[in-house]
């Protein structure tokens, strides 16, 4: 089955999550049952984009991939949401040629293939995005055996850090991230200016709440290159 592809790009660093720092091959798949308030890749979700967006086998995926970069190297899927494509093929051709694939999806829906995975970060979106989280997959999702498997959490504001709160009851084993929330519009300077007012102020709740086993990061991607599309 052919794979939605919108952009393939890299190397360059994975910005947030479990995997902050790490270079990485980006493949961003098209298509998205979400459509957050704040989403800063449009174009591969919405339908009006769907011409840019090319059907690829999982064998042509990979052969992009290794033009970009050798293995071994981290593949990181992403959207769009990602679990809407048929990857498992890739994911088996990918791992036999020595690569690892990480995807984030927030957590709407579920594929078997999220236990071929080597890491899993899943994103459930907050009060800010203005979609509703179905906890029931969520749980589906972090029970899919994947071999690592993190939550992160996107604040804004208070609405979220409570979101937040409430994600991390329901799952307090797995590890959790808290990223501080970018506007779409921001350059890279706006976007540092603003992160330190709002990592002092995530840190202070964090505090105030004793939950010490939450990270707060920033978008380290929109930190370096704003909010320029193939970074």
């Amino acid at each position: 089955m052919n794979i939605l592809i919108s952009e393939i790009f890299g190397p360059v660093i994975q910005g947030e999550g479990a995997l902050i720092g790490r270079p990485t091959v980006f493949v961003r798949t098209g298509g998205c049952d979400y459509r957050c308030s704040w989403c800063d890749s449009l174009y591969a979700v919405l339908p009006q984009y769907k011409n840019e967006w090319t059907p690829m086998s999982a064998h042509r995926v990979l052969e992009e991939v290794e033009k970009i970069s050798p293995p071994p190297i981290l593949v990181t899927l992403s959207g769009g949401n990602p679990a809407l494509q048929p990857l498992e093929e890739l994911l088996d051709l990918g791992h036999e040629r020595g690569y690892s694939f990480a995807t984030e999806t927030q957590g709407s829906v579920f594929k078997s293939w999220f236990a071929k995975l080597d890491y899993l970060v899943l994103s459930p979106k907050p009060p800010s995005s203005q979609m509703t989280t179905n906890w029931d997959v969520l749980a589906q999702c972090v029970l899919s055996c994947a071999r690592n498997i993190s939550l992160k959490v996107v604040v804004f504001d208070e609405d979220d850090y409570s979101f937040a709160r409430e994600v991390y009851r329901r799952f307090p084993d797995v590890d959790f991230y808290l990223q501080v929330g970018s506007d779409i519009a921001a350059d890279a300077i706006e976007y540092s200016l603003q992160t330190g007012d709002k990592i002092n102020w995530l840190l202070g709740r964090v505090l105030c709440d004793n939950w010490h086993d939450a990270t707060i990061l920033p978008q380290l991607h929109t930190l370096i290159w704003g909010q320029k599309r193939g970074v």
